[in-house]
Order: structure tokens, then C-alpha cells, then sequence
């Protein structure tokens, strides 16, 4: 009997193509338990039920298209029937021949298909040059894709060219198929990133290499850019950990981008000091000539030829590769002291002195630590029952570059102490004396022990960088207990905000001759800094934050810096649990914070750092909203909630379009009845009210001036129905309208419709203060005011705020109109 297809000889019982119409039969009526008995029932009566299965997917076409077919179905229901039936298995010429038939097929082949196939013909032992030509075939086809994901499936990338077979997928912006490719293979790896790193180069034509592969589908030429090349290379860095001086072009242009990042700093914004700048300078720099050459024309463009020629004369620059300005300076340079430079520089500390939290320990109370026998000291008190220990790390700037830093210096601070480790020089030692776990066991120790309160902001963070420092410390998020994190507490009062006024400490605000460094204004505090300032009345100086820390041996102002950012944590900490009341906190603030831990610790839940969610994650959980992100965060956030409760928003689409694409997914109905003008008019920046946006609803046709020194001009609607704010106006007299200080509304309109205050809770109380209430009479000469809440002089756009508090609201039982409003009463 022929095994080439041949079936019009065989007994009707053992015949594949009377089975198939069997299986077509009870595939159409969908009776799959039926379906999957008849298959096992058949290809045990078929005398060769591997060439059977060739017979059928020879005569019947329905397999080729995309999804589970027929005949996918038959092949993987015959697959799992020769695992508990072996015997069947073909070897010697017979599985030759029967291979020969599967090539046939393969090229029509969907990619569902390619592994029940493989496995049930052995395909992989199969002559190798044969498979190697079939792919060709495939490729020379113009079925790149194809050929790629045959060459995964039977290991063929090693006797494969990796440029000619991944350009193409490249191309067609097939890049996870690219990954796949090389992912098994390190060498291979390596090659595909040197090809990358080559297509880099300032001079090469992406368009030209494309022009090599014809019937391209799909050609995305924009999006084979350096900048995404540059992006795709460092990820694919990261991911196969190779060292990345393997692509020498996109490290070039990283540490350009670097260089003219840390000029912006120094000279631009001026929030870098000048030994924080010299030493990331050198040390991006390093040995490269090419970049040495982009340095002096950068301090050409920025500083004078004094100063470029002094970076030449440090980079140890030929003349003849200099620019002659440059060489001219460089032969009359003469080295000497800067006196003038060093009086300023003390001068300039004092002043600081006044101006920023100060540490109220004595200098000999902070101790570096750099060997065991001087860790002994922090040990015994750091891990004392009932200690209160502040914990912050510093490391080195990444500046963009691929993998979690590693931590330089770990802070411990307690009551009239703070110990400085250096990391790097206790592990170096640690290893060399075979006692590489006691670092590891006393930083764990410290946080497991509910005894000890651990203070810190930002801590998961810290946590991620110390794990990525030392590998026996992953996890140890997990372990922790008694961790009080005061980015928590931090975002607590910045919602209770307007409370400051009232009974929080009064703010040292700089006058504008302080608040200027090197000639340039001071940054708006943000962090911790703002934190402290708000706390204890003046914020850190954070000129030191941007440090090598990886140098040795550390400066003074660096040590400072570090013993303050760990010991103002104490401080911090003891003013809010004293007091929280004043800092518009609850307050039962203490138990909140730190559990009381029992007998045993294990069995009550202690507060750890993941345990601590933001106010805003809080409402997330106990309100079941749902989450609307994109890209990575919604791929790690989806795991974490329920189905249904994270949702992926195109963000690569504005606004409206994300609005739209929301709404219709959780298929909720909006008409221009629900929904309010959002108002968020003011913002506070140093202690000022900013309007965000004045827009003017009079119809007047040009941009006008406000008082507002911040934003000078605001844009006006080309005529009143501008926008449906505008509308409203318009058509409803009846309706104040809020706006910002004196502008051409208020000069135009009754001062009843249009106060000039600098939020909606004043507007509130200017009205009560009246007697007036929203829909009351009043002793104005105006008609009944509407119920509708006043209108806002600022754009209604759609932000980031506002997702949460739509989707916050889809889930829930309200009418459309109920929930629309109150989603613009938060807003609002």
C-alpha cells in the first residue's frame, strides 16, 4: 500500500479521507467531545495514521487560514494519541518519505500548525542542509516572517546569517520576532547588536540597506530611526546582559547627550555645582577622544578659551587635534591657585548656613564606615530594641544608562549619630576575607526587626538599588516590618495643603537676592527637600545630590549632604508625631504609621514599605476603580488587580481620542448635559497663585495682557462660542464666571459675575461671606442665580487626574449623569 497518498485501494474502514468527512461533519455541528472520540477512533483503525494525516491535510484546504482549523485540531488530537501510543512512531526511510511530504505543505503552513507537525515527523532530525534549504526557499519568497519562525522552531540561527535574516523583520517592525531569533544563541546576540550599533553611524542610509529586500510589506522606514535604534539597543543590552562597549556609535551619542545634559545643568539652569560638574564630566569623557573633542566645543560655546583650554590641557589633548584658538591659550596657560574663587566658595557656605537645614550634631558624630571593625559601633546601636533609625542611600547618576544603580553609600541615622557605609569598600573587603554574608545579614536584620522603626522616603525604590547591589538582598521588600515610608505622609499633606496657613510652621521663603545660585534662580523645592521645608522651615540643600559617589575619597560637602538627608528624617518624623494635628493629619498618626508589634511578630501584619500604598492607591483598592495606564506599567499592573480592573490607553493618541476610546470600551453614553467645566485654576509655585490658563469668553479676536508676571498673555477664543465654556456664557447671564485677578472679563462684567479670586473654595466663601448662597437671592441687581456651579476661565482638558476618576465610576451603580457628576465635582 503507497504512503504517497494513494488511498482509493484501502478498506472503507481504513480509509483517511472517510474519517476526514466524518470529522468535517461533527466539526460543523461543533460537537467537539464527539469529535475528539471519533479522531482517537479513527487513527487507531488507520494502518498508518501518520501518513493518514498527510492524506487529509492534502485534500482538504481549510487548515491554510489563520486560527484553530480542522486541521490543527486533527494534529494536535493525533499527537497527544501517539504519546500513549508510541509504536506508531515511523523511523528509517519510511519517516524520510514521510518528511518529504511535510515540506511540501509546509510552505502554506500556518504558524499554529509548524509545531504539532515538527513534532509528529521529527522534523528536527531531518537533514539539515534540506531544512536549511527550505527556508531559503521561504525567504528568497519574500516570507520572511516565515522563515524566521521556521528557523526558531528547528533550531537552524546558528548556520544562518544573522543581518540577512532579521534586516528584513527589522523592517517590518517584527522586532519581537527579531528577539526570539537570537535569544537562545549569545554569540548570535552579540552579532545582531554590532549590525545595530553599525546602522548608528552618522553617515549610514537606513534606506539604502531596505532597498536590498524586495516585496518588504509593510516597510516602516520612519520608525527605523536612531533614536529608536538607540533605544532597542540599549534594551537589548540590558535584557542579554552584554557588555556595551560592544556597540561603541550608540554609547558615543549616550555620552554626548550626557555631556550636554550636565552643560544645561551648570549653565542653563545652574543647579550643579562646580565640583559635581567636573568630576561627571571627566568621568563620562574618560579616555574617548571623540568625545574629548566634543567637550572643548561645548566649553566653547558655554565658558571662555581659559577654561577650554584648561579641560584640554586635563584630557592631555594634542595641540594639533585642537582648535587654534584653543592651542594658543593652551601654550600661555599657567597653572595657579584661584584665591578669589575659594573666598567666594567660603563666603558663599555661610550664606547657605542661613538659608537651609542645618545638621544639629557636631561633625564628629557623622562616621564613615569602611571596615568591619568600624561597623561594630552602628551595629550594637543601630540594632537596639526600640531604636528609631532614619535610612537613605546615594549612588552614582545614571544619566539614562541601562541597569539599576548600584548604592555607593547607605545612611544610618540615629538619635545624635549618623553612620556613613561605604558599600562598595565593606563588600570589596567582605570578599576577600570569605565573609561576604555579614553585611547582607546585618542590613536584614535591621529591616525585619519589628522592634525598630525604619524611616525613609521613597524606600522601594532604595530597596530596588540595593538589591541590584548585593543579590542576596532581593526580596528583602517583602521581609520588612515597621517601615514607615514619609512620601506617604508627604502626599497626605499636600492634599491637606490649605492647612498650612493655618497651623503649620512658618516657611523661611528666600528673598530673590538669596534665592540666586551663580547668577542664575533658585529650583522650586520638590522631594524631601520640600518636605522638610515644610516641616521644619527650611529645605535641604541638594546642590550635593548629583555627586559621583562612586569617588574616592568623598568631599566634605558630601558627607553633609548625606548625614542630612538620612538624620532630617528623625526630625521630620518626631514633629509630625508630636503635633499632626497642626500639619492637617489625623491624629491617631503614630498608630497608623508603625504597628505595635506582638509576641509573635509574624502572626500580625506589620506596615512594610508595599504595604504603605499612596493615599491615591488606597482609594484605588477600597473603591474598586478601575486603572488606566499603557506599555510596561499595564503589563506589571494587570497581574496585581482584578480582571477587568486595568485598562490599556493608547497614549501614542491625544486627548479626545483616549477619551473616546475609554468611554466606548466600558460602553458608557455622555451627553453635553452631564458633564461640568473643570475648573483648576490655580496652582501654588513658590507661595504664588498662578493662573493655569485665562481664556476670554467676550469675542474679542487677539491674544491679551494679564497681571499675572507668570504668564503675561493668554489666548483668546477667536468669538464667544469658542469653546462650550464660551457657550455658556453667552447664553446664560445667570452664570458667574470665575477667573483670576483683574483681566478684560472682570473689567468688562458686573463684579457679581465675575470675581476675582484665585480658586472655586474662595469663590465659595466670598459668596457666603455675602449672604449669597448658589441659587439663593441676594441684594445684587441680577435674577435668580441657576443651581449649575459657576464657569471656569480655563480650557477643559482632558488630564491624567481625571482618568482615575472616570473609571473610578464605571464600575459602580450610578446613573451616567450621577457619576459624570460627580467626577466634575473632584475635578472641579
Amino acid at each position: 500500500m503507497s504512503q504517497e497518498g494513494n488511498s482509493g485501494d484501502r478498506p472503507a474502514g481504513q480509509d483517511p479521507l472517510l474519517l476526514l468527512k466524518t470529522l468535517q461533519l461533527l466539526w460543523t455541528k461543533k460537537e467537539m467531545k464527539k469529535l475528539k472520540e471519533e479522531i482517537r477512533r479513527g487513527f487507531a483503525g488507520l494502518e498508518d495514521p501518520l501518513a493518514g494525516l498527510l492524506d487529509m491535510l492534502e485534500s482538504n484546504g481549510d487548515w491554510k487560514g489563520k486560527g484553530h482549523s480542522l486541521g490543527y485540531y486533527i494534529s494536535s488530537e493525533l499527537q497527544l494519541w501517539m504519546k500513549e501510543h508510541p509504536a506508531v512512531q515511523q523511523s528509517g526511510m519510511k519517516l524520510k518519505k514521510l518528511q518529504a511530504r511535510v515540506f511540501r505543505i509546509l510552505d502554506q503552513c500556518p504558524a499554529n500548525l509548524l509545531d504539532p507537525l515538527i513534532s509528529i515527523y521529527q522534523l528536527h532530525t531531518a537533514d539539515r542542509n534540506y531544512l536549511l534549504g527550505h527556508v531559503s526557499h521561504l525567504y528568497h519568497r519574500g516570507d520572511y516572517k516565515e522563515a524566521a519562525i521556521l528557523s526558531i522552531k528547528l533550531k537552524l540561527q546558528p548556520d544562518q546569517d544573522v543581518e540577512k535574516m532579521c534586516a528584513p523583520l527589522l523592517f517590518q517592525d517584527k522586532i519581537n520576532l527579531v528577539e526570539d531569533y537570537v535569544a537562545e544563541y549569545p554569540e548570535l546576540q552579540c552579532r545582531l547588536l554590532e549590525i545595530l550599533d553599525t546602522w548608528c553611524e552618522p553617515d549610514f542610509n537606513i534606506r539604502d540597506m531596505a532597498r536590498q529586500y524586495q516585496g518588504l510589506s509593510r516597510y516602516k522606514p520612519d520608525k527605523l530611526n536612531r533614536k529608536m535604534l538607540s533605544k532597542l539597543i540599549f534594551r537589548l543590552l540590558d535584557r542579554f546582559n552584554v557588555d556595551p562597549a560592544l556597540c561603541p556609535n550608540v554609547i558615543n551619542q549616550r555620552h554626548l547627550r550626557t555631556l550636554n545634559y550636565l552643560f544645561y545643568k551648570r549653565f542653563v539652569e545652574k543647579t550643579m555645582t562646580q565640583e559635581n560638574w567636573a568630576d561627571h564630566i571627566q568621568s563620562t569623557v574618560g579616555e574617548n577622544r571623540w568625545l574629548q573633542g566634543h567637550l572643548i566645543q561645548l566649553l566653547l560655546r558655554y565658558c571662555d578659551l581659559n577654561t577650554a583650554a584648561r579641560w584640554a590641557q586635563r584630557c592631555s589633548l594634542p595641540e594639533e587635534v585642537l582648535p587654534s584658538e584653543v592651542a594658543d591659550e593652551l601654550q600661555k596657560l599657567e597653572i595657579q591657585e584661584r584665591v578669589e574663587e575659594a573666598t567666594k566658595e567660603e563666603n558663599y557656605k555661610e550664606v547657605k548656613k542661613k538659608d537651609y537645614y542645618q545638621l544639629p550634631i557636631p561633625r564628629a558624630n557623622i562616621r564613615l564606615l569602611q571596615n568591619w571593625e568600624e561597623m561594630m559601633q552602628c551595629y550594637e546601636k543601630v540594632l537596639k530594641p526600640g531604636q528609631i533609625v532614619g535610612i537613605d542611600m546615594e549612588w552614582r547618576p545614571s544619566f539614562g544608562m541601562v541597569g539599576k544603580p548600584r548604592v555607593s553609600l547607605l545612611q544610618l541615622a540615629v538619635r545624635d549619630e549618623v553612620f556613613l557605609l561605604d558599600l562598595p569598600r565593606l563588600l570589596e573587603q567582605a570578599e576577600v576575607k570569605g565573609e561576604k554574608e555579614k553585611l547582607p545579614h546585618f542590613i536584614q536584620r535591621l529591616y525585619s526587626d519589628a522592634t525598630i522603626t525604619k524611616l525613609g522616603y521613597g524606600m522601594s525604590g532604595d530597596l530596588s538599588s540595593l538589591a541590584a547591589t548585593c543579590s542576596t538582598l532581593k526580596g528583602m521588600d517583602k521581609q520588612s516590618q515597621s517601615v514607615v515610608d514619609l512620601l506617604t505622609i508627604d502626599k497626605l499633606l499636600q492634599k491637606s495643603s490649605t492647612d498650612w496657613k493655618k497651623g503649620g510652621l512658618k516657611v523661611d521663603v528666600l528673598s530673590p537676592e538669596q534665592s540666586c545660585e551663580d547668577g542664575g534662580l533658585r529650583q522650586p523645592e520638590k522631594g524631601l527637600s520640600l518636605l522638610v521645608q515644610h516641616v521644619l522651615g527650611k529645605p535641604l540643600d541638594k546642590t550635593e545630590q548629583m555627586s559621583n559617589w562612586e569617588k574616592r575619597p568623598l568631599r566634605e560637602e558630601q558627607i553633609l549632604y548625606a548625614a542630612s538627608d538620612a538624620y532630617c528624617l528623625l526630625e521630620v518624623y518626631e514633629k509630625l508625631c508630636k503635633d499632626p494635628e497642626s500639619f492637617g493629619l489625623s491624629s491617631d498618626l503614630t498608630e497608623s504609621l508603625v504597628g505595635k508589634p506582638s509576641v509573635k511578630p509574624r502572626a500580625k501584619k506589620q506596615l512594610n514599605k508595599q504595604e504603605v500604598p499612596s493615599p491615591s492607591g488606597q482609594i484605588a483598592r477600597q473603591e474598586g476603580r478601575v486603572i488606566l495606564t499603557s506599555g510596561l506599567p499595564y503589563q506589571t499592573l494587570r497581574s496585581h488587580v482584578g480582571e477587568g480592573r486595568c485598562f490599556s490607553v493608547n497614549c501614542s493618541e491625544k486627548a479626545k481620542e483616549q477619551a473616546l476610546q475609554v468611554l466606548k470600551h466600558f460602553n458608557v453614553h455622555v451627553t453635553l448635559a452631564d458633564i461640568f467645566s473643570r475648573c483648576q485654576v490655580s496652582q501654588q509655585v513658590r507661595g504664588h497663585c498662578i493662573a493655569q490658563e485665562q481664556v476670554c469668553f467676550l469675542g474679542c479676536h487677539h491674544a491679551f495682557t494679564t497681571p499675572d508676571p507668570c504668564r503675561p498673555r493668554a489666548q483668546c477664543w477667536r468669538q464667544a462660542a469658542g469653546s462650550p465654556a464660551g457657550l455658556k456664557a453667552v447664553c446664560e447671564p445667570s452664570r458667574p464666571i470665575l477667573t483670576y485677578g483683574s483681566s478684560v472679563i472682570t473689567s468688562a462684567l458686573p463684579p457679581w459675575r465675575a470675581p476675582a479670586v484665585s480658586g472655586p473654595s474662595q469663590f465659595g466663601q466670598q459668596w457666603e461671606a455675602q449672604g449669597r448662597g448658589l441659587g439663593g437671592r441676594g441684594s445684587w441687581p441680577c435674577p435668580r442665580l441657576s443651581s449649575a456651579p459657576p464657569l471656569c476661565t480655563s480650557s477643559c482638558h482632558i488630564r491624567a487626574s481625571c482618568w482615575v476618576r472616570i473609571a473610578s465610576r464605571l464600575t459602580q451603580n450610578f446613573p451616567p449623569v450621577s457619576w459624570l457628576r460627580v467626577m466634575a465635582q473632584k475635578c472641579f
